[in-house]
Formats: C-alpha cells, sequence, structure tokens
C-alpha cells in the first residue's frame, strides 16, 4: 500500500463528497498519519470508509470513526487556537491529535488502560504534546472533567442515548458539543452550542450509527 496515495484518494474520494471543504482541515489530514494511530492487525483499514476496530476480540466494542466523520465533526467545530477542548473517549488518539492541531489544549477520557496507553505513544510519536490523555473509570465518561473546565469544546468520540447535563455545563459561553445521539439503527450527530446560563441550542449535522461509550445511561426499555 502507498500511504500517501491512499489518503489523497481518501480525501478526495470520502472526505470532501461530505461536504468538509475548510482547506485548514483538509490540509490537516493530508499532513497526519492517520495509520500510525491504527492497531497494527488492522493497518490496511487506516484509509478505508469504515470504523477500525481498536480492541482484541471486541469487533463492536471501541473503534476509530469512519475518517469522514471525524474530518466533519472536527470541520463543524470551528476550533480556534486558543480554544480548551475535551474529549470523551480517546480510542486511538486520532482524534485528540487532529484537535490539538486546531486548539490550544486537548483532555480526552479513556477507560480502557491498553487504548489510554496506546494513544498516548502514538500522540508522542506524532510529536502531539498539547493533548493529555486521562485513564477514568467508565462512569466518569458522562460527568466530564470539571476541573479542567470549562472548555470551548466538548467531543463525545462514540454515541449516547442523549446528552448529559453535566457535559453541557463544563460549555463556556458560545462552547459547543458534538455528539452522535440516539438509538441504532439510525443515530445523529449533533451541534449544542451554549447561548446563556441553562440555554443551548441544537444543530442535527448528518446521520450515523457509533458504538456506545461506557458510563452514560439508556433510557428505559419499558413504558406504563
Amino acid at each position: 500500500m502507498n500511504p500517501e496515495l491512499a489518503r489523497f484518494n481518501m480525501i478526495e474520494q470520502q472526505i470532501r463528497p461530505w461536504d468538509v471543504l475548510d482547506p485548514v482541515v483538509l490540509d490537516l489530514l493530508a499532513a497526519m498519519r492517520r495509520e500510525d494511530f491504527v492497531p497494527a492487525a488492522y493497518r490496511s483499514l487506516a484509509f478505508v470508509d469504515t470504523q477500525v476496530p481498536l480492541l482484541p476480540g471486541a469487533p463492536d466494542g471501541a473503534c476509530m470513526l469512519e475518517p469522514k466523520v471525524e474530518a466533519r465533526v472536527l470541520q463543524e467545530l470551528k476550533l480556534q487556537r486558543h480554544e480548551k477542548v475535551l474529549e470523551i473517549g480517546t480510542g486511538s488518539g486520532f482524534m485528540a491529535a487532529l484537535l490539538a492541531h486546531r486548539s490550544m489544549q486537548v483532555h480526552t477520557l479513556e477507560c480502557h488502560p491498553a487504548l489510554a496507553s496506546a494513544a498516548r505513544d502514538a500522540l508522542r510519536r506524532n510529536g502531539v504534546f498539547n493533548a493529555t490523555v486521562h485513564d477514568t473509570q467508565p462512569a466518569q465518561g458522562a460527568r466530564g472533567l470539571a476541573a479542567e473546565g470549562p472548555y470551548d469544546a466538548i467531543v463525545l468520540s462514540g454515541s449516547v442515548a442523549e446528552v448529559p447535563r453535566a457535559l453541557l455545563e463544563q460549555l463556556k459561553h458560545g462552547g459547543r458539543l458534538v455528539a452522535v445521539v440516539g438509538q441504532e439503527p439510525i443515530m445523529t450527530a449533533r451541534l449544542l452550542t451554549r447561548t446563556g446560563p441553562a440555554a443551548y441550542a441544537e444543530r442535527d449535522l448528518f446521520d450515523t450509527v457509533a458504538p456506545r461509550l461506557l458510563g452514560f445511561g439508556e433510557p428505559s426499555r419499558f413504558s406504563f
């Protein structure tokens, strides 16, 4: 595989057709070595339009999201160099690397110790030193990391039934949160922007499906 050709094709055939046209985002995707964040067993999938498993024996567990989804989320956040970001679900560390290149500081939470360790190594190898990976328990994801907040942007790198109020409250005024919300077979990537002390504007971005983040509540299946 020629990684540079594969990267070019990924951008031109997957990412641009998804209306990712910001030249800064496209240049970053062309420069970042996505293949360095993919487990060795799945390296051949680094540039394919699919989710890449990250945990051996758990194909439905933690994964890298499709390149076009990562790119679209990055574009929608419109990050600035002075901003601070929180990510829930470090996974491979690739999304944290993209966020770090567009912002001042990234704090990213991961409840799988092996993934947290691998992400730290990948970030270091790629010269990303403004992203801090925090080992956490699954339940902490829904609580965020208030001690380092408030944040200009929060990214949930996985799906949830609904966005916890505790995360929204860690946004600055004007801060943005992107999450994949809902139930299979169709979920929605949603952008929420804090407009006041307890006010948030919502905008649906696109339909997709992503693995569940651990530690987030599910709605009751029973009705009375």
